[in-house]
């Protein structure tokens, strides 16, 4: 337990109960305060100088600590003393209390409702943890520290930010007037080293059969959208497909905060810009899949559509850049395809709805669904055709479909696996022309079952 929660839970610093030191009380406070702001004088411009090496400005950092202590003279353990060089020392080199929980491999994300209030997700839960911050100053020097890194502002005037960090691990933050209560701060974590289809198999968010289909589709240059709802792994699932286009093509990525983890050599990463504080200069994914077109892409990956890009995105794969991937929000493949035909319409253009169906069914091959289930686990749900125009109607045929009726376990857990529904999609054909041919195993009702999924994984 940090010294701020043994203060806010009524204790002194040396751990005993007898006359403790409140939140309020403006000793140690002070001394945590006194003992930041002398380290920021006495370093000032060497925090920001990006040519010394971490293991460097950590060891001055720590010096600068300790003497700055020593001269606070007050009388600490030594307990307490290590702790409030650690806090501080987080404070300056890392993100004070919630540095530990970025550290923490079994925390997928953080969500900090105000200074005192810090939830964390586990294993699909979501779970109070016990760190906190001081005050809601505090959290905002650590908020426009994680701002800063990239370029980007946060304030009254923009007090709405998307950010990342080094890691590429996604930040929202909020803050006054938007945010009543404190500042919010909410960061989606991305593992270091990129999870493959091998994790996915093991998670059984799909089965052997489906991973082999999924990666016969890309290789062959299907254009597929990953849809689902919010956090339910769309763009862990979209960077795992990405990693089965050959090496030997052009990847160009478009995404408003780099997430993406490609392991190609051949990757070109854009982001967008926010406009500056004169409301000028901003460049939208809009902006940037149209100036991929100029860029003589093999593949175009875009993170999420959320706006008038669809249309672009179905016109670059209508014009001979196939194998395109995207993701959006929908909660079932009817649905992504309704979504699909309102973002087009958010382009700005008075399209008939048919020639917006007839553009989709032409351009989109497949449909990845996926879905957080009850049990907290992230699941793919359908793998979905889309097999043409019936009348007016965008027609869709799934291939692969979760199997529900298998229950769940004596732990809730969901037992069923995605399972081939017996249909041979018709782009087999096309597969087929690239010299990728499927056996029918793969498509024999109930495929890809829990017997298959200790086989050992086709890469």
């Amino acid at each position: 337990m940090s010294l701020y929660q043994r203060l806010n839970d009524g204790q002194s610093a040396d751990g005993s109960l007898g006359g403790a030191a409140s939140s309020n009380d403006p000793g140690l406070q002070e001394l945590r305060h006194r003992v930041h702001s002398s380290l920021i004088e006495e370093l000032g411009p060497i925090l920001y100088d990006k040519r010394l090496a971490d293991t460097e400005l950590k060891t001055k950092v720590h010096e600068a600590l300790h003497r700055a202590i020593a001269a606070e003279r007050v009388p600490l353990s030594a307990a307490d003393k290590a702790q409030v060089i650690q806090d501080v020392s987080d404070d300056i080199l890392g993100y004070g209390p919630i540095d530990k929980l970025l550290k923490d491999e079994s925390v997928s994300e953080i969500m900090c409702n105000g200074p005192k209030q810090i939830y964390v997700e586990r294993d699909g839960k979501l779970q109070l943890d016990e760190v906190t911050f001081i005050d809601d100053m505090h959290l905002r020097r650590i908020i426009d520290k994680i701002v800063a890194q990239i370029g980007r502002r946060i304030d009254e005037s923009t007090p709405l930010c998307d950010a990342r960090l080094p890691d590429g691990s996604r930040v929202n933050a909020v803050i006054s007037p938007l945010a009543v209560g404190g500042p919010f701060l909410t960061i989606r974590k991305f593992s270091a080293d990129p999870l493959r289809i091998d994790d996915l198999i093991r998670f059984g968010t799909l089965s052997v059969h489906a991973a082999r289909f999924l990666q016969a589709c890309i290789v062959g240059k299907l254009n597929v959208l990953v849809a689902g709802g919010t956090g339910t792994g769309k763009t862990t699932t979209l960077n795992v497909l990405s990693s089965f286009i050959p090496a030997d093509e052009r990847i160009i990525t478009v995404e408003d905060a780099k997430e993406l983890q490609l392991i190609q050599d051949h990757v070109l990463s854009l982001e967008t810009r926010p406009a500056n504080i004169e409301g000028k200069g901003e460049i939208s994914i809009r902006d940037l899949v149209k100036n991929t077109l100029r860029m003589r892409p093999d593949r175009i990956v875009v993170g999420e559509c959320r706006s008038g890009e669809a249309l672009d995105m179905l016109q670059a794969m209508n014009t001979g850049h196939d194998g395109s991937l995207t993701t959006l929000h929908a909660n079932n493949p009817r649905d992504t395809i309704a979504r699909l035909e309102t973002l087009v319409l958010m382009a700005g253009y008075d399209l008939p709805v048919r020639a917006i169906r007839e553009q989709i069914s032409s351009a989109v091959d497949m449909v990845v669904q996926l879905q957080r289930l009850r049990d907290g686990s992230r699941r793919i749900t359908h793998i979905t055709e889309v097999a043409g125009m019936e009348g007016d109607v965008v027609t869709l045929q799934d291939v692969f479909l979760f199997d529900y009726s298998a229950g769940v376990d004596e732990n809730g857990k969901f037992k069923g696996q995605l399972k081939a529904t017996g249909v041979r999609p018709k782009f087999a054909q096309k597969l087929a022309d690239h010299g990728i041919r499927l056996g029918p195993e793969m498509f024999s009702v109930g495929g890809g079952g829990p017997q298959q999924t200790r086989q050992r994984n086709p890469r």
